[in-house]
């Protein structure tokens, strides 16, 4: 995910940080940067990319894993394994 380097949540946004978070990983599946069955980078260097704190990352994992679209995998990772809603008409 190397367009991570290049966007940073709005800490201004009334949109909470995580969504943002959330809503950037699903833009990168959207336009096939990530692809089903991708493993995400792991937590501690997402957070540390997009400069928020664990939790923060965490809680934006958690919510995505809520929506169906990433999976985590005990002591293997977090993978894509669904396109976000609205990206089948792209």
């Amino acid at each position: 995910m190397s367009e991570t380097d290049e966007w940073m949540p709005n800490p201004r946004s009334r949109v909470y940080v995580y969504a943002q978070i959330a809503e950037h990983i699903c833009e990168q599946i959207r336009s096939g940067a990530l692809a089903i069955e991708d493993r995400l980078d792991p937590e501690p260097e997402l957070a540390h990319r997009y400069e928020v704190g664990i939790n923060t990352l965490r809680r934006a994992i958690r919510h995505l894993r809520e929506q169906g679209i990433v999976e985590t995998v005990p002591a293997k990772g977090t993978f894509v394994i669904a396109m976000p809603k609205g990206s089948e008409s792209k």
